[in-house]
């Protein structure tokens, strides 16, 4: 996800798995030798050990999804009739620093590949690089923007080019075992992503297909773009299966007018029907949840692909959650940025929880209804839903300030330093200045050339405003200063932009990922020099208690808890959407587990906490920490300051304190 949602088209060609020419075989006949490949198609179907394979397909990220909970959802999704599920991988997760990998847990695709065969699933990969999918930067790791020699991303520039060569031979390495001409269940790769809605790079699109070619012998490759005739002809690319998303019947008819290149050629598949949307923080935003209307549609459309005989993919079967501060942003136009929340529920089948939706049941229905009486008893019925768990409030206390806590990284100089400058990915950077000149100053602060993304100020300990960028027009801060005065200006990621809207024709917001300050800071037209830069990547929590003054800016909070063991071992019923009901914006971790962000402003107002995130037993206490960046706000309006567990979520909006 996600070009346009607008028409999608699809055509493939046929080339052995065994790396021979692409080609186009007309005969939809199977044969059953023993050369038969795994996996591969003709001219109108899929082949799966040279029988007949309808894809009936469902987009599930396992790196949104905790790992305890993998071969649940995979079995969901194959109780709604799903054959085959679709995945993105995160690169910036598997690599977080360059030539750093890290495969374990939550990034252990292979395992999640070897449950998906498990519960009776196919699998496709979509490992971008570029991957969108309202991530972080869409899943670029943020250490490219200091990669020596680069210039552009999402292209043959050789520096990007050698870094995503790298991540997709090492990412190959890891899944051998599990693609279909080794008895696995991964049957098909993509090649980029939607890159048609981007650029018309071929030797980039050309070079990415070679290396996963070479990477992922005898799996079939395809491209996913929009249907419409530039989109097709920026991302196809020669020899590899060319695959549309969004609406099935424009998608479908533009594979057929403008996909002409026979070794594109092949089944038609939506590679991405988008089930719904998901959620950008505003006062204004609504939680997106299909209405009937809606619902209508997508049966509509589902019935005519499998009556059709063609594939899909449904984006999403189940969205999950952008854990940490993992989430993007969309880029709508000049200095505005649309960052989403950190829940990616999606108005999915499958609710951000795993619980099964009323949408979930009308989608098999129509599946079932189409598959042969054979397949439909293969079927299992969806599991009952499992009640969330009610968690009564915990008291948080405030023990440290996150300004006398010491930074993770820093460093000194006339000018601020980005926060990738710094190392850093994701978190805050508080750049500080002790003002030096002969005489007072007033005037309005600019934090650099824009926000990057939200700015509070501070001057002596004192918040006097906050610049944020998802306004259209931010808020003017006007700051006063005379020589001796300690100017504080943290900055807050709210996540790189994934994807930038049609109306952000003036810029490439993919090549400009900087977050923090870049440039110099200025106040009424006078540039401050000196400047210490102090990295928060917030991965981890104060140990320490350390002073906590009135005015001391940004509080972490701690309270305790206990929880019971369930008495059947299913941790998914100690599962909880824990909410801060007197909180402005901040961060919650729970037993160093960083559910996400949280803000007053909606439309979600609780994490989802899953069950094996938690201790159970008498003698297990249970930390919830919550950094609050604006404590003095907390304190004002004289609430009790608690964290408590929702067994029903509520999704609300409420006005902005620091609104322009």
């Amino acid at each position: 996800m996600r070009s346009f949602l607008l028409t999608a088209l699809w055509s493939a060609c046929l080339w052995t798995l065994s790396g021979a020419s692409p080609g186009v075989d007309a005969s939809p006949t199977p044969t059953t030798s023993a050369d038969t490949p795994a996996f591969t198609y003709n001219a109108s179907s899929f082949l799966l050990h040279g029988a007949s394979y309808q894809m009936i397909g469902g987009q599930m990220d396992p790196q949104r999804i905790p790992p305890a909970y993998w071969a649940d959802r995979l079995a969901k999704a194959r109780a709604m009739g799903l054959n085959t599920v679709f995945s993105y991988v995160y690169w910036n997760l598997l690599e977080p620093k360059q030539g750093i990998w890290d495969n374990s847990g939550g990034n252990n695709i292979s395992h999640f590949f070897s449950l998906a065969a498990t519960a009776g699933l196919h699998v496709v990969l979509r490992p971008g690089p570029y991957i969108c999918g309202e991530r972080e930067w869409g899943g670029f790791p943020a250490w490219l923007t200091q990669v020596k020699g680069l210039q552009t991303v999402r292209s043959h520039d050789p520096a990007f080019l050698a870094a995503a060569t790298s991540y997709l031979e090492r990412l190959a390495a890891d899944l051998r075992n599990t693609t279909a001409p080794n008895g696995g269940a991964l049957v098909m790769v993509q090649v980029e992503n939607e890159y048609g809605s981007y650029g018309k790079d071929h030797q980039y699109t050309a070079a990415l297909r070679d290396t996963l070619r070479a990477s992922f012998p005898g799996v079939v490759l395809y491209t996913n773009d929009g249907g419409v005739d530039w989109t097709l002809a920026g991302g196809s690319v020669p020899g590899v299966l060319a695959a549309t998303d969004g609406d099935p019947r424009g998608g479908f008819n533009a594979r057929r007018l403008y996909v002409t290149d026979r070794s594109m050629q092949g089944p038609l598949l939506d590679g991405e029907y988008y089930t719904l949307a998901p959620d950008f923080w505003g006062t204004t935003q609504p939680h997106n949840v299909p209405t009937d209307g809606q619902t209508a549609t997508f049966l509509r459309d589902l019935d005519y692909v499998l009556s059709g005989g063609n594939s899909i993919s449904l984006y999403m079967f189940h969205g999950g959650t952008n854990f940490g501060l993992s989430n993007g942003a969309l880029y709508r136009n000049t200095n505005v940025t649309a960052p989403f929340t950190t829940s990616y529920d999606y108005g999915a089948p499958l609710d951000e929880s795993g619980r099964t939706t009323a949408l979930y049941t009308q989608l098999r229905r129509t599946i079932l209804r189409r598959l042969l009486a054979a397949e439909r008893a293969a079927v299992p019925a969806p599991p009952a839903n499992i009640p969330h768990m009610a968690l009564p409030a915990v008291t948080l206390t405030p023990y440290s300030s996150l300004f006398a806590s010491a930074p993770d990284n820093s460093t000194e100089a006339a000018s601020p330093v980005t926060m990738e400058a710094l190392g850093q990915a994701y978190g805050l950077v508080l750049y500080e200045h002790i003002y030096n000149g002969t005489s007072p100053i007033k005037g309005v602060l600019h934090p650099g050339d824009r926000a990057r993304d939200r700015v509070l100020v501070y001057v002596n300990g004192v918040c006097v405003g906050v610049i944020d960028s998802t306004y259209e027009r931010p808020a003017t801060v006007t700051v006063s200063l005379k020589p001796g005065d300690h100017l504080q200006l943290l900055v807050e990621n709210l996540g790189r932009v994934d994807y930038f809207s049609q109306e952000a024709t003036t810029a490439n917001m993919l090549l400009d990922p900087y977050k923090g300050i870049r440039g110099d800071v200025t106040v009424g037209g006078t540039v401050l020099h000196g400047w210490e830069s102090k990295g928060y990547p917030l991965e981890s929590t104060p140990t320490a208690n350390t002073s906590t003054p009135s005015g001391s800016g940004p509080l972490f909070y701690r309270g305790t808890f206990l929880v019971d063991a369930p008495t059947d071992g299913d941790l998914s019923r100690l599962d909880t959407f824990l909410a801060v009901p007197a909180g402005v914006k901040g961060v919650v971790w729970v037993n160093g587990f960083c559910l996400g962000r949280y803000w007053v402003i909606g439309p979600q107002q609780s994490l989802h906490l899953p069950g094996p995130v938690l201790r159970t037993g008498a003698n297990l206490t249970n930390e919830v920490v919550v950094l609050e960046l604006e404590p003095e706000t907390v304190v004002s309006a004289k609430t009790t300051f608690t964290a408590i567990g929702l067994a029903d979520r509520v999704w609300a909006n409420h006005p902005d304190p620091d609104a322009p």
